[in-house]
């Protein structure tokens, strides 16, 4: 009888392994490809984003959208090249959303930049509010509305290293002679990339204006999650001439097709799982059954 009820215990301990296991594994593989599906939902709910934003420009008028741009290029001109901040500390954290480029919003967002080096598409919103940068680029707060022109200096700046998106993670890989585009209403200007420089946090001089000058600059912490210095990516305004429509289309089908086949292979191994679960019971059963038979005989 001991032996039998042994035997029982050590069978009961047994028959929890497999589950234990399988929930310790399926809580570790959770947590490895968190920041992979959260990053693509992302990319695919910022594509809505921007298609939003570019149908609803594609409905404006044009005589308004002339008067906004217009609006836009005389507020740079008034600007003092000297008055920038460092969009990353507690001061313009809370200073939260200026309503400084009112005139170029269109539901909240002020367009969208493109960097096809790093196969991004990211929607731009004004001031560096932390709210702004967990969904998106921000304008930086006193430097020039992304409009173009000489004489003005945007400065766009972004997060690296957020589980949820991707944004500027991958900034540093880009090269001198990339190409980077803001689109803003229904302008795209085009930016050669000519500086790369990394800075302390305080150091303001390579984002100022530069009489004569068409420029903007990419900006976000580094080293990687570290974030002790600012890398700076700056491009020189070029004349846009490249199509560039069928390369987004083809990006954003990328993002998708790389999303379904990813959770497509978790439901795939979600099932073998359980099929192997199963069939571990299945045959314990089996045992159990023939253990009694054994027994009775």
């Amino acid at each position: 009888m001991d032996n039998s009820r042994r035997s029982r215990k050590k069978g009961t301990k047994k028959k929890k392994h497999p589950l234990i296991l399988l929930l310790i594994f399926l809580v570790g593989f959770a947590i490895a490809i968190y920041p992979l599906v959260s990053r693509y939902y992302y990319r695919i709910e910022s594509n809505e984003v921007i298609k939003e934003f570019d149908n609803t420009v594609s409905k404006m008028d044009k005589t308004e959208l002339e008067e906004r741009l217009r609006l836009a290029q005389a507020f740079n001109a008034t600007l003092k090249p000297s008055e920038i901040l460092d969009p990353f500390t507690d001061q313009e954290k809370k200073q939260g959303v200026s309503e400084y480029a009112n005139m170029l919003k269109v539901h909240e967002r002020i367009g969208y930049v493109e960097i096809p080096a790093i196969e991004q598409e990211i929607p731009m919103y004004v001031g560096t509010s932390e709210d702004i940068l967990q969904k998106g680029a921000g304008l930086l707060e006193g430097a020039s509305l992304p409009v173009g022109g000489e004489n003005t200096h945007t400065v766009i700046t972004a997060h690296r290293g957020l589980p949820t998106a991707e944004l500027f993670s991958q900034l540093d890989k880009m090269k001198k002679g990339d190409i980077f585009y803001l689109h803003v209403l229904d302008q795209v200007l085009a930016y050669q990339v000519d500086q790369i420089v990394t800075v302390e946090p305080n150091d303001f001089e390579p984002v100022l204006i530069q009489h004569g000058q068409d420029y903007a600059t990419l900006l976000t912490c580094t080293p990687y999650m570290i974030n002790s210095h600012r890398l700076l990516v700056r491009g020189k305004r070029i004349p846009y001439t490249a199509p560039i429509a069928e390369r987004n289309r083809a990006v954003r089908e990328r993002g998708q097709f790389w999303l379904w086949l990813l959770l497509g292979a978790m439901a795939v191994i979600l099932l073998l799982l359980y099929r192997v679960y199963r069939n571990r019971r299945i045959v314990k059963g089996l045992e159990k059954q023939l253990e009694g038979r054994h027994v009775k005989d």
